[in-house]
């Protein structure tokens, strides 16, 4: 085999090698895109939620209250 045909062999293994890596990378990039939309949604739902409970918390904040209670007994 000749010195160049040796060259063409390792760039041959180079190039299958760098494919390999990026149809690796192009997966887990994909995998990783899938995980951030499904937080995103996740977290979405959460600021919902903690909206919901802040507008409840302004409104009982807001309703009067009753006179202080008293849990004395009677005969006090």
């Amino acid at each position: 085999m000749s010195t160049e045909q040796q060259l063409l062999l390792q760039l041959q293994e180079r190039l299958d090698t760098l494919e390999m890596r990026t149809a690796f990378q192009d997966d887990v990039i994909e995998q990783l895109n899938n995980e951030i939309s499904i937080h995103q949604e996740y977290i979405r739902d959460l600021k919902d939620k903690l909206s919901l409970m802040g507008d409840k918390i302004k409104d009982l904040n807001s309703q009067p209250t009753e006179g202080p209670v008293d849990d004395r007994p009677p005969h006090y």
